[in-house]
């Protein structure tokens, strides 16, 4: 029969259930035995660090929504109620006010470990785009998350951001009036704001069960960007790999902690913390830290519809990564070329992002122009030439190969998986 388990379990109340309802076969097969290739380094962690903090944000969201009063002339009060007066209050609010932050942390190296060793090309294109969309989900979440508290930067930002559909011809301003609910941000724009952070992170967490569940049709791509060619080139993911990430994430919220109960409001900005004034506009609006580069894009393009469109192509252009890239080879460990292009990204990056916080004036705009010219550049101009004329290095016959010559002390470097590597080649051929 379909969907029949194949496991016999000693547990006779396990088995009973397995045996009508496959769930813990099926985490067996898909979570525990799930073969995966021998060599993935701690940057293959942070997608399990993901779903830690996602469930962390729908959880103490959940408990922060009990509290929350989502009206204009009460929301800012009750969220200074919410740290004084509500039991661990505190704890809640900055752990998810931290934990945001630390989810981009974590879902940018995860984006940048992916552009490192090709994880977008075939047979992982769905999957990346996929990814993509996570990404635009927890950015709308973020955004309406940071307008709920009704401070300065909350209800300015609110103003800035929301505005910029106004640039769209013939149907921006009615855009602009829907988003509001009205001709100006105030009540009915915050109760929106409010209803739709509360509900994307469940259509968040639906798009990573498919994310998760598009990986497991090819599997993991790996430091060598080598396809797995046998048994000898995985082990299962328990308890290889359910121990690496279990060190990780100790690791990730040690520095988590030290931020919510050390510089709880470090990330943040200090004109949230007065109230919301629409007669009072502050010296600079800024968004949170992980807009930054996307801010200043924006502010890059002397031209309002211009900024807009830009913004949204600097995301929008992910989506055609698998196809800009034309080399056959997946991981920059064997492309010398590219991997100087990918640390030049890295820092174009982190440019934008300092740029963004500054004022829109004088030389720190001509600097955004500069870095954001570079930015569609590396994804239109360089990545496609590079895969016609840049000269790689030879790939490892396999997984295995690699693993081995790396221990041996020959071989290329690859960014191994360290001990798992080291146990895995010892493994037994035939695994669960």
């Amino acid at each position: 029969m379909s969907g029949q388990s194949t496991y016999h379990f000693k547990n006779p109340a396990v088995r009973w259930l397995d045996s009508r309802l496959p769930i813990i076969s099926a985490m067996k097969v898909n979570a525990l035995d799930f073969p995966t290739p021998k060599n993935l380094n701690y940057f293959w962690t942070f997608g399990g660090i993901l779903t830690l903090f996602l469930g962390i944000q729908i959880v103490t969201g959940l408990v922060l929504a009990m509290h929350y009063t989502a009206h204009v002339d009460q929301a800012f009060n009750s969220v200074e109620e919410i740290m004084r007066d509500v039991n661990y209050g505190w704890l809640m609010r900055y752990m998810h006010a931290n934990g945001a932050s630390f989810f981009f942390i974590a879902v940018y190296i995860h984006i940048f470990r992916g552009l490192y060793y090709g994880s977008y090309k075939a047979p992982r294109e769905l999957l990346w785009m996929i990814g993509v969309v996570i990404l635009l989900i927890m950015m709308a979440t973020a955004f309406m998350g940071y307008v709920l508290p009704w401070g300065q930067m909350s209800f300015w930002g609110a103003t800035v951001i929301t505005n910029l559909f106004s640039a769209i011809p013939l149907v921006g301003e009615p855009i602009v009036q829907w988003l509001w609910g009205g001709f100006a941000v105030g009540n009915p724009t915050l109760n929106r704001f409010y209803a739709l952070h509360f509900l994307l992170p469940f259509v968040l967490a639906a798009v990573v069960f498919l994310h998760i569940w598009a990986l497991h049709v090819p599997g993991n791509n790996n430091p060598t960007g080598v396809e797995v060619k046998s048994n000898k080139d995985t082990v299962p993911f328990h308890p290889y790999y359910t121990v690496k990430d279990f060190l990780a994430v100790i690791v990730f919220l040690i520095v988590y902690a030290a931020f919510v109960f050390y510089l709880p409001n470090y990330l943040g900005h200090t004109d949230n913390y007065i109230p919301a004034d629409p007669l009072v506009t502050p010296a600079h609006i800024v968004p949170e830290w992980y807009f930054l580069p996307f801010y200043a894009i924006l502010r890059a393009i002397p031209d309002k519809l211009g900024g807009v469109i830009a913004m949204f192509a600097s995301i929008g252009i992910l989506f055609l990564l698998p196809w800009l890239d034309t080399s056959k080879v997946r991981s920059a460990a064997f492309r010398p070329l590219y991997r100087q292009f990918f640390w030049i990204l890295v820092l174009v990056c982190f440019g934008l992002g300092y740029l963004g916080s500054q004022p829109a004036e004088g030389g720190y705009v001509i600097a955004s122009q500069i870095l954001t010219a570079y930015y569609f550049l590396h994804f239109l101009v360089i990545l496609p030439l590079l895969g016609l004329f840049e000269k790689t290095k030879p790939l490892p016959g396999s997984i295995s190969e690699s693993v081995l010559s790396k221990d041996k002390g020959g071989g290329p470097t690859d960014g191994g998986g360290g001990t798992v590597a080291a146990a895995a080649a010892s493994a037994p051929e035939k695994r669960g």
